[in-house]
This record gives C-alpha cells, sequence and structure tokens, in this order.
C-alpha cells in the first residue's frame, strides 16, 4: 500500500465517496461503509507496478457488475448484444483513469471478477475510497485507488 493511500486510510476528515454517473437509472453516491451491503469477494493477486515492482495484496469488495447492474444501466436488458455498446470509465482522486468495457464484467460474455475493493490487506479504505481490482490483470496499471467517480456510458454512436 503505498505512503499516501495508507495516510488516507487513517488520517481524520469527512469519509470518501463515490460518483456513479452517465446512462444510469438511479445514478448516486456511495461511500464504503455503503459498498460493505453488498456480498463480499477476495481476491489474492499479484501484479507488476511500474514505479515499485511487483505487489502482492489481498483485496475485498463487492463485485464491480454487482454495484452497477443495482445502479440501473440504460441499456435494453432484452437485447443481449446493447449491453455491449456501454463504457465504463473510472477515475481516481489522484486524477488516474481507466476505462473498461461492459461486456468485459457481464456474466454473459467476459465475467472478469473485477472488485470495487473495500479493504487492502485487511485495512479498510473508508477514508481513501475503494480500489479498482482486475484480479486478471499482469500489470497494475488499471488498479485506480481512491475511485471517486464512476460513469457508465453506452451515448457514442455506431460506426457507419
Amino acid at each position: 500500500m503505498s505512503d499516501s493511500l495508507a495516510a488516507a486510510s487513517t488520517a481524520a476528515g469527512p469519509v470518501a465517496e463515490l460518483a456513479l454517473t452517465g446512462d444510469l437509472n438511479r445514478p448516486g453516491r456511495l461511500t464504503v461503509s455503503e459498498l460493505l451491503s453488498w456480498p463480499q469477494h477476495r481476491a489474492q493477486v499479484s501484479f507488476d507496478c511500474a514505479t515499485s515492482g511487483i505487489q502482492q495484496h489481498r483485496f475485498t469488495g463487492p463485485f464491480l457488475h454487482d454495484v452497477l447492474v443495482s445502479a440501473g444501466p440504460a441499456f435494453d436488458p432484452a437485447r443481449r448484444k446493447d449491453r455491449l455498446r456501454f463504457l465504463i470509465a473510472v477515475r481516481g482522486a489522484d486524477g488516474h483513469r481507466t476505462l473498461l468495457s461492459w461486456a468485459e464484467i457481464d456474466p454473459d460474455f467476459g465475467r472478469a471478477p473485477v472488485l470495487l475493493a473495500v479493504t487492502i490487506d485487511g485495512t479498510p479504505l473508508d477514508r481513501a475510497g475503494p480500489q479498482l481490482v482486475l484480479p486478471q490483470d499482469r500489470c497494475g496499471a488499471r488498479y485506480i485507488s481512491g475511485i471517486e467517480a464512476i460513469r457508465v456510458d453506452g451515448g457514442y454512436t455506431v460506426w457507419t
């Protein structure tokens, strides 16, 4: 865990919130304590970090897919392929960003067990904010710490 993440998770102050926005029927804001109401999953991961080498951590948290489904993504559930046009943009408090496709996390397609982690190595992340965890990634570049926003977007136009 980085020094800044450790400091943020133990510092006094407001609890971090994550905004769910975009093409959702129920956009909103969530804290780590609210994310604890979803079923919790564990991931023991090892990934290569460009600045500090191989990292090994234990994370717990709900699946990103479960949290986003509860926010009501605005695709047509009767048309399975409709969800394939949706992208998920994740932004951390430090400005770090990444994109995922809906198909990547959807159980009917990629089934990637992507977590919104609420703990790292047993340390709660309620002050720092949740962390995006992609156990299938060898490189840690898409591990976003202190998530402050997740935007679901299905509105781009189809190629002609």
